[in-house]
């Protein structure tokens, strides 16, 4: 009976030295709360600053020959791009120091205050056009779009909406109120500038963020659809809207010297490239053959100069911005700066996707920019603001954690 116990027993310390085997020292250790900020900074920080030089370089190559044509000076748009991409980098520092609570309290009103100041791009004598559109402020030395902050400020309202812990998320009542007013008169706003590019992204950021709150995904098909159909309505009811969409998107090789010259100028811009492109600045598509060749259409260019291998590296940076962003809201302990880190990777990562649709044929025209590349001093200042924005929730958990440290400092000195 002795040896039919030892022998039983052999099996049990068998096992117990074999997970013995894996020596203390190389279990990995748990990273702090610090450690994972440093690295989600990093992996934030250093695409946003290539990217944004990347954008400084195209604009100065693809935006020299309309520059020197309209200004004297080739350098012109390469200047002002600048000035914006310092005051979008010192944004984004100050920005990163701000608490996330700031946001989550002063979203809604600040959104509401910048509703009047976007009528203003209506008004004849303040506002101005270009292509249909009345999206901008004329300030004199400078133009301000108003609704480039509005996507910020969406996504900050939805994110602080959606987080409040009386939400329950399975009541349509509590999704649509307040948050369905809110964006229903944003978005109204900007389709009355004549900018749909616009009012779409901003719907589909806050449908990215009703997705990261953990929305039913029946209510998200059914608002979808919604939208698709709103879409429909706006596009095929306004006559230069189903011309764009009719003969520049869908039937563009039927008039590609008229209605389909700048899809099929674009096209060419990427094919010329090959593998190794031409060499920096030799484009020859922007020689006023490419229209809006240092704004909606600058990735043509890069894919003319830098050829596909520069292409793919800059798409490769996309990628690693949004991972980025993605692991900052999977880190984040705080529901609100969740779903706003989320929501600013979805905003930017869904304008990527539009723009490069457009350049590349997959989907309509719409004078959506390509973020950081695309010339624009407003669109580069809000989305430097909103990288500032994700940076700050990532610093949220190392601010929590000197908090709490300094609450049992205090405790510990007051026993």
């Amino acid at each position: 009976m002795a040896e039919r116990t030892a022998v039983r027993r052999r099996p049990r310390e068998a096992t117990g030295s074999h997970l013995r085997l894996v020596r203390a020292d190389a279990v990995r250790p748990i990273p702090s709360v610090a450690a994972l900020a440093r690295r989600d900074l990093t992996l934030l920080l250093v695409p946003t600053a290539l990217l944004t030089v990347i954008g400084l370089v195209m604009i100065l190559s693809a935006g020299s020959i309309s520059a020197v044509e309209g200004y004297g000076t080739s350098f012109w748009y390469f200047n002002r791009q600048t000035v914006y991409a310092a005051v979008g980098l010192t944004g984004l520092v100050v920005i990163a120091r701000v608490p996330i609570a700031f946001w989550r309290r002063a979203a809604i009103p600040l959104l509401l205050a910048l509703v009047p100041v976007m009528l203003l791009t209506l008004h004849s004598d303040v506002g101005s056009s270009l292509y249909g559109a009345s999206r901008w402020i004329d300030l004199g030395p400078v133009t301000l779009q108003p609704a480039e902050f509005a996507k910020l400020l969406t996504i900050c309202a939805a994110a602080a909406i959606l987080s409040r812990p009386w939400k329950r998320l399975d009541r349509p009542r509590d999704l649509l109120l307040p948050l369905g007013p809110i964006v229903g008169v944003v978005a109204g706003v900007v389709l009355l500038q004549r900018d749909l590019g616009t009012a779409v992204l901003i719907c589909g950021s806050v449908l990215l963020v009703l997705f990261a709150a953990g929305v039913r995904f029946r209510y998200l098909f059914w608002t979808s659809l919604a939208g698709l159909a709103a879409a429909a309505y706006f596009i095929f009811g306004t006559a230069y809207r189903r011309t764009r969409f009719v003969e520049a998107w869908l039937n563009w090789k039927l008039d590609p010297s008229g209605a389909g010259w700048q899809l099929r100028q674009g096209l060419i811009a990427l094919g010329s490239g090959g593998w190794l492109g031409v060499g920096l600045g030799n484009s020859r598509q922007k020689w006023d053959y490419l229209p809006n060749a240092h704004s909606d259409f600058v990735f043509a260019v890069l894919g003319e100069e830098l050829g596909l291998i520069g292409a793919l590296a800059v798409l490769s940076l996309f990628g690693l911005l949004l991972y980025a962003g993605i692991r900052i809201a999977v880190h984040s302990s705080d529901p609100f700066g969740r779903l706003l880190a989320a929501g600013i990777a979805g905003w930017i990562g869904l304008q990527t996707l539009v723009n490069l649709g457009a350049v590349t044929g997959l989907l309509p025209i719409t004078g959506v920019p390509l973020p950081f590349l695309s010339f624009g001093g407003t669109a580069l200042v809000v989305t430097l603001a909103g990288i500032g924005v994700m940076a700050s929730v990532a610093l949220e958990g190392t601010r929590s954690e000197r908090r709490r440290t300094g609450e049992r400092s205090v405790r510990g000195s007051g026993s």
